[in-house]
């Protein structure tokens, strides 16, 4: 998806500023936060870019953790005073999407790195797993862990229930892009497998936090999105 040059200026949606409470806080200190608010416009959801504390105000009730440098963005949800409120959301229970570098944060130990940032994720996460820049690529899976009658499947084209049965929804052939991804090395009991890659887990779900190692937001399709905002 290419994004329009109006967001690398544009600070929240146009509904945002009157919302006291449905708004997506998008992490923007570091990454590729406008694809996320792009997405979201299409979606006709409020949103608002997390550039420093202040910014985290009480008509968040989900936050987007977006794909970059998990490095720079750790140190920088610290010096911008964010790591606080945002670690405060995910400790209550709120909806929280972490796409690559957003696994990375969420996880809760990664296999070779010593940092842990919000651990909030039972998940052991390798950085960088798919190599450097040359190791991207581009594949097409299912997402979500029901299966037979329990399953309500969601073809592309299609938009995900708003109706809260999140848990048995499976979105069919998503495009998945990877950019110097992560990989999920260990499951924990408490995370479920949404989707994998040659074997690879790409993409978790535990409770209220999505998270993959993919870029949903560098494509045209909005399900994942739509089963974020369902969350």
């Amino acid at each position: 998806m290419v994004v329009a040059v109006e967001y690398i200026s544009k600070e929240e949606s146009e509904d945002a500023e009157s919302a006291k409470h449905g708004v997506t806080g998008i992490l923007a200190v570091q990454g590729a936060f406008a694809e996320h608010a792009a997405m979201l416009d299409r979606l006709g959801a409020p949103w608002k870019l997390l550039r420093a504390a202040e910014d985290f105000d009480d008509s968040i009730d989900r936050v987007i953790l977006p794909g970059g440098e998990s490095t720079t963005q750790g140190k920088l949800l610290r010096s911008t005073g964010l790591f606080e409120p945002i670690a405060a959301h995910i400790a209550a229970g709120k909806p929280v999407f972490g796409t690559c570098a957003g696994m990375i944060l969420l996880a809760r130990k990664l296999d070779n790195d010593d940092n842990v940032y919000f651990g909030a994720l039972d998940a052991v996460v390798r950085r960088n797993a798919y190599g450097r820049q040359l190791g991207s690529f581009a594949a097409t899976a299912d997402f979500g862990s029901a299966s037979g009658d329990s399953a309500v499947v969601v073809a592309p084209g299609e938009r995900v229930p708003q109706d809260g049965a999140t848990g048995s929804i499976v979105l069919t052939d998503f495009p998945l892009v990877f950019i110097r991804g992560p990989f999920v090395a260990k499951v924990g009991p408490e995370a479920t497998v949404e989707t994998s890659v040659d074997g690879n887990v790409v993409g978790l779900r535990q409770g209220r936090i999505l998270a993959t190692a993919f870029h949903p937001e560098l494509t045209d399709d909005t399900r994942i999105h739509e089963l974020f905002l369902s969350l």
